[in-house]
């Protein structure tokens, strides 16, 4: 490997690849034609201690010189190297783990090892997109029995830092999700915490939705915390609301999330590994997981909804989680914003008891903060929604959500995007459905999450009685452009909402 004719001088290129480790070279370079380098070949590039798996694009300009090698933002990154430094590149071993994914789509049932030893080279960086995406697929469409889950959970919490808080209770929540607006995260952080129990919650960022509650809670305060900041905004304030992404807790998690953002797979053996994985990587031991069933929703069937939390609780207690799963409505929306700016405004709304706080957000937060203060045992059954009420109706809730948003470096008040559009009702009635899917795909067409501040204020919920010209919602957008593309879509979806 570390012959002469194989040393190449890195030059930066500044190409963006997300996770994905790419090298560049010459077609004409005395590397790629003596070691007979093709496009899309996995190959080995190191420097002193450190070394990386990435796939070979073959550059036909001068951008490089014959003796030079570029590598993605990701790989330069992983590498740490700078400008002129000398690199090896060698031909890459077999990736030995690949073997069980092969099996895996053959539809083999694999033990906790095969599990490591897949997530191990995942972490390391030596699979390639191609290979994560026939991890996911041949995981999908529930072809992983209980064992293999717990297995796989089990093989992910290893896989990165795991926090522990020498507390005996250390709660969390979280929602299968699938409904746009479900913003109920911060808050039940906010009242648990200022109840006095320990919620270190750290939150994913949109998979394929228009926000997750990283995005929304980034508009108000940092989220980017090192598990060492987490521990001490922990430490100081029972709590926290930040992305799970660098605190290195479940890092293959954060890997795997993105091919299924890509491939638009969320499979059910996965899921609950990667939810559970990081509860128990961020040292929770009570957690309640909130499952909306609905027929645009993630879960559209009571039946699903039943096996699911059946597999939930059991996989918890095979890693030593106590989980409560609560099933709820999951027919429409729920808040009014869509999108995180708009559903930062509902959050503080919400904590401020404002007369316009949009009640099933207000109910649904209370409803699982309720159910988490009766899981940690310190009130009684049947007493933990009047505990949770008095908290927030009291401002001590809102006092604390403000403490931790400081404490993880400032707090801002959300700012709306400049362009808007508003659609109203072309006839009168009852309103009788809101396609979940529809209207969250609208809402990330108008910027979300990336624009921040674009997405979808809800004016009206469902069995409500609609006229003629009433407002349904604002579409909200921070450039011209992207309005358009959104109105595109609405304009060709006419069962968005649908009024009979």
């Amino acid at each position: 490997m570390e012959q002469h004719s194989n040393i190449l001088k890195y030059k930066h290129l500044g190409i963006y690849t997300q996770n994905e480790n790419v090298v560049y070279m010459r077609n004409d370079c005395h590397v790629c034609i003596s070691e007979g380098f093709e496009a899309l070949t996995r190959i080995r590039v190191s420097r002193a201690t450190r070394s990386i798996v990435a796939s070979l694009n073959v550059i036909n300009s001068d951008i490089l010189l014959p003796n030079e090698i570029g590598l993605s933002d990701a790989a330069a990154k992983k590498l740490n190297v700078s400008p002129n430094d000398m690199l090896y590149v060698s031909h890459l071993e077999p990736i030995e783990s690949l073997s069980h994914v092969r099996a895996k789509i053959y539809n083999q049932k694999l033990n906790y090892d095969a599990y490591n030893h897949i997530i191990k080279d995942i972490v390391e960086g030596d699979y390639s997109n191609i290979h994560l995406s026939a991890f996911i697929t041949a995981c999908a469409g529930d072809r992983m029995d209980i064992d293999e889950i717990s297995n796989l959970t089990k093989a992910m919490i290893a896989s990165g830092k795991q926090l522990n808080w020498n507390k005996e209770i250390v709660v969390d929540k979280h929602c299968i999700g699938g409904l746009p607006g479900n913003r109920t995260t911060p808050l039940v952080v906010a009242i648990v915490t200022a109840y006095g129990l320990t919620m270190p919650k750290t939150s994913s960022r949109a998979i394929t939705s228009p926000a997750g509650t990283a995005d929304t809670m980034e508009v108000l305060t940092n989220v980017t915390l090192s598990a060492d900041e987490i521990e001490a905004v922990v430490k100081k304030e029972g709590g926290c609301f930040v992305w799970g992404g660098t605190a290195q807790l479940s890092p293959a998690d954060d890997v795997l999330i993105k091919i299924e953002k890509a491939l638009d797979i969320d499979s059910e053996g996965q899921l609950i590994a990667s939810v559970l994985s990081k509860k128990a990587a961020a040292g929770s031991t009570h957690v309640v997981i909130d499952i909306p069933v609905g027929e645009t929703a993630k879960v559209r069937s009571m039946e699903m909804a039943q096996k699911l939390k059946t597999r939930m609780e059991t996989v918890g207690n095979a890693v030593g989680l106590n989980v409560k799963v609560v099933i709820t409505d999951g027919t429409q929306p729920v808040g009014r914003g869509i999108g995180p700016t708009l559903e930062a405004i509902d959050i503080l709304k919400v904590l401020n008891n404002e007369t316009d706080a949009p009640k099933d957000l207000t109910e649904r937060a209370l409803l699982l903060a309720a159910e988490l203060i009766e899981l940690s045992g310190k009130v009684v059954k049947g007493k933990g929604l009047e505990t949770a009420q008095q908290i927030l109706k009291s401002g001590k809730a809102y006092e604390k959500f403000l403490a931790i948003c400081k404490t993880q470096g400032h707090f801002s008040k959300p700012v709306l995007a400049p362009y808007k559009i508003e659609i109203r009702a072309e006839k009168s009635g009852s309103l009788k459905r809101i396609d979940n899917r529809k209207i969250a795909k609208l809402a990330k067409l108008s910027g979300a999450p990336q624009s921040k501040s674009a997405g979808i204020l809800l004016n009206v919920h469902l069995g409500e009685q609609v006229e003629e010209n009433q407002l349904l919602y604002t579409i909200y957008a921070e450039s011209q452009g992207e309005l358009n593309y959104a109105m595109e879509y609405k304009n060709n979806h006419m069962d968005i909402i649908t009024i009979n």
